[in-house]
């Protein structure tokens, strides 16, 4: 084993009789090799024993010659108990003979190990791998590459926190020392042996920026109690969280492990750990795609369907909405768990936008199919138009999470253009309206409308109407185009909602107004590029 020196030679023999794995144990040496990793475990058990023949032969010649070399075997008895031979009590433990290691490193061969708890064992296997994709590809996900994840028991931190110290000792007798950061970390070589084996097994390469991620959740029960004591020696590192069920999470103890002095880590746990009868369990293998976003435009012609779904008090309030009546499809298509709308503002329930329509986008949270053709986009523009005559889409394509953020860039910044069918309580003439045409840059004080004081917060806001242009009906009605700034809103602007918008349509004109119908005519934003629909 090339990658092994004579220095490493007490370390192997130590962790070997203390029922450490093969794999295990060149991570404690430093070995960097992925290669050696990926060896058949039978293979690797044999090829340390071998190192361990090979070299003992050359110490038996050396020692006989050197009258006090550093200390290269593990003592056989301790008359004394020293700072640095502590056990679970404060001391060490007292490790199995170099010379009745055999039967110790032919027990080590089946036994779980006591650092990875089989992690590197058993589920590096053939048999657990081709389990994994047989869950990937039940699925049913559309995907070129991967992302694979794995979440450890936090108890593999404090063991592995033990067998460091323990080698730590031991190197420390060959006058040479060793940093947690040296040691190769267990999910990084245990990566390297799954990545091949899965990227063969599904037929495409794992990479750390794919978007498919395929998860494994570990866990050990037999040993979930072993972080317990730091909750007492460090208890600010452990505090419920909503959504963790345990605190003793993977960061909690690792944040606890890294402030707990070695003496009184020694003093609670047994250093080497002791050997589990169990390995570790997969609690879950999950697989997750990266969330899809497809933007467009959608027109509304219903005066009576709200943009979300209306729901007051848990009650139902309309049977639809605009969101529904797109992402159904949405989500049938790509077969998505959930999804997330957002658009640039809103529209009342009996509004209706028309002209280009107002942008939207929408979130698929982890869909199976991900890829579509421009046909296939355009095709699926033209089964939500058919679904329903009270929207249409247009412009349906897919977009970038980043590219979003357009839609939203500098919103209040943006116009808008209305058109209102007004009622007055006094009869009026075209000419008493002329003057509105001539308006430009109106500025208005809007305080939070009644109407929406349940969900935004009470403020005055300066909003502008840019132009009005008025086109009379009869004695009481007319109909006023405006174009304001996003953000207005336009039915206070009309009726003053009790004085709370200045000036209004009521207070230009000396008399009682209100709005009756409400149209957007057109959404200033230039976002999602137009498509040859």
């Amino acid at each position: 084993m090339s990658s092994l020196t004579e220095k490493d030679r007490p370390i192997v023999q130590l962790l070997l009789n203390t029922g450490t794995c093969p794999r295990c144990i060149l991570r404690f040496c430093c070995v960097g090799s992925q290669t050696l990793y990926r060896h058949p475990y039978k293979d690797l058990m044999k090829d340390l024993k071998e190192f361990l023949k090979n070299n003992q032969e050359k110490e038996d010649t050396v020692c006989s010659d050197v009258v006090d070399p550093p200390c290269k075997r593990i003592r056989l008895e301790h008359t004394e108990e020293g700072p640095g031979d502590l056990n679970h009590n404060g001391a060490l433990q007292q490790i199995p003979s170099v010379n009745d290691g055999n039967t110790a490193m032919e027990d080590s061969a089946v036994k779980v190990c006591n650092v990875c708890l089989g992690i590197l064992q058993e589920f590096c296997e053939v048999d657990f791998v081709k389990k994994v994709c047989q869950k990937v590809n039940s699925a049913d996900y559309q995907f070129t590459s991967f992302v694979f994840s794995v979440s450890l028991p936090p108890q593999l931190s404090v063991r592995e926190r033990a067998t460091w110290l323990l080698v730590k000792q031991e190197m420390g007798k060959l006058g040479l020392s060793l940093a947690k950061d040296d040691i190769v970390q267990l999910k990084e070589a245990y990566k390297w042996i799954i990545h091949p084996q899965l990227s063969e097994e599904l037929g495409v390469p794992a990479d750390g920026k794919s978007l498919f991620e395929v998860s494994v959740v570990f866990a050990h029960p037999e040993t979930e109690d072993e972080c317990r004591f730091l909750a007492t020696a460090c208890p600010d590192c452990f505090k419920p969280a909503k959504n963790k069920q345990s605190v003793f999470t993977r960061m909690a103890v690792i944040k606890a492990l890294e402030k707990i002095k070695e003496e009184d880590f020694l003093k609670h746990f047994p250093c080497p750990p002791s050997s589990p009868k169990n390995l570790c369990v997969a609690l879950e293998i999950q697989c997750n795609n990266g969330a899809v976003f497809v933007a467009g435009r959608y027109n509304k012609y219903s005066r009576n369907l709200p943009q979300t779904p209306w729901i007051i008090d848990g009650e139902r309030k309309l049977e639809s909405s605009v969101e529904e009546l797109i992402s159904e499809h949405l989500m049938a298509e790509f077969k998505a768990d959930s999804f997330n709308f957002s658009s640039s503002g809103r529209e009342d329930v009996d509004v209706r936008t028309l002209g280009n329509g107002r942008p939207f986008a929408i979130e698929l949270v982890n869909p199976r199919r991900i890829r579509f053709t421009a046909e296939e986009m355009k095709g699926l523009q033209q089964t939500i138009n058919n679904s329903s005559d009270k929207i249409q889409v247009r412009d349906l394509q897919l977009v970038t999470r980043s590219a979003i953020g357009r839609m939203k860039e500098g919103e209040e910044e943006k116009t808008k253009t209305y058109s209102a069918l007004i009622w007055t309580d006094k009869a009026i003439q075209k000419e008493d309206i002329a003057f509105l045409d001539d308006i430009k840059e109106l500025k208005l004080d809007q305080k939070t409308p009644l109407r929406v004081l349940h969900r935004r917060p009470l403020a005055v806001r300066c909003r502008i109407i840019h132009t009005m242009q008025s086109e009379y009906i009869d004695e009481h009605h007319f109909r006023l185009h405006l174009k304001t700034q996003a953000g207005t809103y336009i039915k206070e602007f009309v009726h003053g909602d009790f004085g709370r918008t200045k000036p209004n349509i009521g207070s230009l004109l000396n008399r009682t107004a209100d709005i009756l119908e409400l149209d957007v005519e057109s959404v200033d934003v230039d976002w999602p590029p137009t498509l040859d629909n």
